[in-house]
């Protein structure tokens, strides 16, 4: 498809002839209609924006910034930027987690964070710390329920993303973690227009295994080579069911529904096959039989990271907000979770 706006300023799925969201006619132009970034693009300001000179004062003394984005919900990204964020803390660099799901901010119960609120200094917005060297900003900090719901048109959505850039003191940091909403959005075409002048390092995209992810992932891939944003690698998340054999619980099918057979289960391992307390469990929870993320990474020709199994203990981690390295629970997941983080840094 042929767009008529300049690189970087087209959205992925505009229609042929896209004047730019730039453009004094982005919204307006005749090839607009129809357009489901129309009225985005018909209300967003125009022309050099003001704030983008605060910004990159702001950005300057953030050495490395990394988008984390996904083509659809569910796949696991904010629990992924929650670890990687845990992981390059405890490798003692200075890092910042910058939650911009507007609508879905997931980030402050995933680092044990809730009910926590935002403070103000001289210098801006100060981050919440979970340690000294991991600071975290989410307008989930800003709820006063959070049960609250979020009804936000773009222009506001993207008005507290630039709010968060321009205003949050993050320090001199070695890392910023954007964890993005799903999709490729107004959310993200803001983040990657502020930060484009400032620089930004690349994109890790989260995905599972089966095709109704990889199909929009296809579509944030090809997102982040519109908008110049270079993709650092994909992660294949929920690879597989990895549990520790004595962790699995065991029922018994009746005439009148299901018994809990755990307990005669295991009494009957240990006396008859104790050893194989010691195996662990595995299942295909999605269908890879296609090749999954790994193939389609070879197709697109981006860096492939690895897999992440489904690890109970890391989604326990999640729920209570707390590091998958601290202890050796999650241990299906945080092995895995470190040889990609490993590459990450080395790639860097």
């Amino acid at each position: 498809m042929e767009n008529g706006g300049s690189k970087g300023d087209v959205p992925e799925d505009a229609n042929a002839h896209c004047p730019g969201t730039q453009s004094e006619e982005a919204g307006k132009a005749d090839s607009c209609a129809g357009c489901p970034n129309q009225q985005i693009c018909a209300t967003a300001p125009k022309g050099p924006d003001p704030d983008l000179v605060a910004i990159a004062e702001r950005m300057a003394t953030v050495k490395h910034k990394i988008l984390v984005l996904s083509g659809k919900g569910g796949v696991g990204k904010s629990t992924f930027s929650a670890q990687l964020s845990f992981a390059l803390a405890e490798m003692d660099h200075q890092v910042g987690l910058l939650d911009i799901d507007i609508c879905g901010p997931s980030i402050p119960k995933m680092l044990g964070l809730e009910g926590q609120d935002i403070h103000q200094s001289n210098l801006g917005w100060s981050p919440i710390y979970v340690e000294s060297n991991l600071g975290v900003m989410s307008i989930g900090f800003m709820l006063p329920n959070p049960d609250d719901a979020v009804i936000w048109r773009g222009p506001r959505k993207n008005g507290l993303i630039k709010q968060f850039l321009k205003d949050v003191d993050w320090g001199e940091i070695d890392y910023l973690i954007v964890d993005a909403p799903p999709g490729t959005s107004d959310e993200h075409i803001s983040i990657v227009q502020y930060l484009q002048a400032t620089g930004v390092d690349g994109a890790i995209i989260v995905t599972t295994p089966q095709q109704v992810s990889l199909i929009d992932v296809r579509k944030e891939i090809n997102f982040c080579k519109k908008v110049g944003v270079p993709v650092l690698g994909v992660v294949e998340n929920m690879s597989g069911l990895r549990q520790a054999f004595s962790d699995l619980k065991f029922l018994k099918p009746g005439a009148t529904g299901e018994t809990d057979a755990t307990e005669w289960a295991m009494n009957y391992i240990r006396e008859k096959a104790p050893e194989l307390l010691s195996v662990v469990a595995c299942s295909e929870v999605f269908d890879s039989s296609k090749g999954g993320a790994e193939k389609m990474c070879h197709e697109m020709g981006v860096p492939f990271l690895g897999k992440v199994p489904m690890d109970p203990q890391l989604c326990k981690a999640a729920e209570e907000g707390r590091s998958c390295f601290v202890d050796q629970r999650c241990s299906a997941s945080a092995p895995a979770l470190k040889s990609i983080i490993r590459k990450l840094i080395k790639t860097g």
